[in-house]
């Protein structure tokens, strides 16, 4: 561990802005410098502490792969830049303490009492609490401390901020406590307990990996307990396009039976063929099985587990051409996943709120925009949020002044692909 004080001279120096181009980009040391200043001047004035650890948790985009995780299919994954960033200092009792950027409020818990609590559900208290549960009950050390928060990933943006939350409260207690022992995968199956049960939302394990491992990565989770994960070395920025989420300001309230439905139907459609989940199931098998399927997962079951099938495909050609550095065919896969979701999957329009269609707007605007060029899809869990694009740099800016004019000034959010390395922020 190194001291605030050594922390804040560094920063202040610029010793950490070669760390800070890597991870943020060379436009954003500055912002960033004065984000850690921040950041850490905040914990010298609250905190008795002067020995701390430095960590952080990005947010994650989602390439390929919708709605697959859940029935042990593929994905492709990028960690972005944006991301949820922690001091933390160890104190001589059993309680918790975190102070987040933007909050008055101080979140507090004790480690003697670490049982899910009703009241809690849907709070980032119950998110600290049920992390440090999972510490607990693997046997792990864990102990008291004091922490300042600063997420800047954009909320509501598709970008998995709860994820990076979570990952980044598991490396405090890694790195105070258990000398960074901890594995990525742990530290994600941690996160996405806590989410499931003391949080209350039924998530799959995707966003946690993704934000724990980091680079672009391709995730095989046939076997859901230990997924399988391959680092595919890409690196966007000599491809000419720029990767973008567009923000349409779609509310994600009450649209939980809308996300729910996805794998429930496509359970339902699987059991008709003797299955629990999709994967393994091919198409000749649910084809010759539709009458039956339609009777019991209805047609839109017959519909998302079509998807399924393909998008799970997909998600790993998506790798593979990557791997090989054919940007071309990579964009036109992105086209087809964005197609089976609209069509297929049918997670672009809320089913309670049909009259509010901004996901559809955003692609079909994109589309006559971008004319052919570059390509466009839903981001994430679908039916409001955030469409994800491919834009050509020299198009960049129109498209972002054309799209800040419909969905409001920055919705446009560039993103640049975290590679890992630099979770934990030393001095050495």
């Amino acid at each position: 561990m190194e001291t605030l004080d050594a922390y804040i001279v560094a920063v202040d120096r610029g010793k950490l802005d070669a760390t800070f181009t890597i991870m943020y980009g060379g436009d954003a040391v500055s912002v960033q410098r004065q984000r850690y200043l921040n950041l850490l001047r905040r914990m010298q004035l609250w905190s008795r502490c002067t020995r701390c650890v430095l960590v952080n948790a990005p947010g994650r985009a989602e390439l390929g792969g919708n709605h697959t995780d859940h029935n042990n299919g593929v994905v492709l994954t990028a960690a972005v830049h944006f991301d949820c960033l922690a001091v933390a200092a160890i104190t001589d009792d059993s309680s918790i303490r975190i102070r987040s950027e933007g909050f008055s409020k101080v979140v507090e818990i004790n480690l003697k009492d670490l049982e899910p609590r009703a009241e809690e559900k849907g709070t980032s208290v119950a998110l600290v609490r049920g992390v440090a549960h999972c510490f607990k009950a693997a046997g792990l050390n864990l102990g008291g401390f004091d922490a300042c928060i600063s997420g800047n990933v954009p909320v509501g943006s598709g970008l998995s901020s709860s994820a990076a939350f979570e990952v980044c409260l598991g490396q405090i207690f890694n790195q105070l406590y258990n000398d960074g022992r901890v594995p990525p995968l742990l530290l994600a199956q941690f996160g996405q307990r806590a989410e499931n049960v003391y949080f209350g939302k039924p998530c799959g394990l995707m966003d946690q990996l993704a934000s724990a491992a980091q680079g672009v990565l391709s995730i095989d989770f046939n076997d859901p307990v230990t997924p399988s994960m391959e680092e595919v070395d890409f690196d966007f920025d000599g491809t000419g396009y720029q990767l973008a989420v567009v923000d349409t300001g779609g509310d994600h309230a009450d649209l939980t039976p809308d996300y729910a439905a996805i794998p429930d139907e496509m359970y339902r459609a699987a059991q008709v063929l003797g299955q629990d989940v999709a994967r393994g199931l091919t198409m000749e098998q649910v084809l010759a099985a539709a009458p039956a399927i339609r009777k019991q997962a209805g047609d839109r079951g017959l519909l998302r587990i079509i998807h399924f099938i393909e998008e799970s495909d997909r998600a790993k050609l998506q790798a593979e051409v990557l791997r090989q550095g054919d940007m071309t065919k990579f964009l036109s896969l992105v086209l087809e996943s964005g197609d089976s979701s609209w069509r297929l999957l049918q997670n672009c329009i809320p089913v309670s709120a049909p009259l509010e269609q901004p996901i559809p707007l955003a692609l079909t605007l994109t589309e006559r925009f971008l004319c052919g060029q570059g390509a466009w899809r839903i981001q994430g869990g679908g039916f409001a949020g955030t469409i994800q694009v491919y834009v050509p740099t020299e198009k960049m800016a129109a498209y972002s002044h054309f799209m800040d004019g419909i969905f409001g000034p920055g919705s446009v959010v560039p993103l640049l692909v975290r590679k890992p390395g630099n979770e934990i922020i030393t001095l050495g």
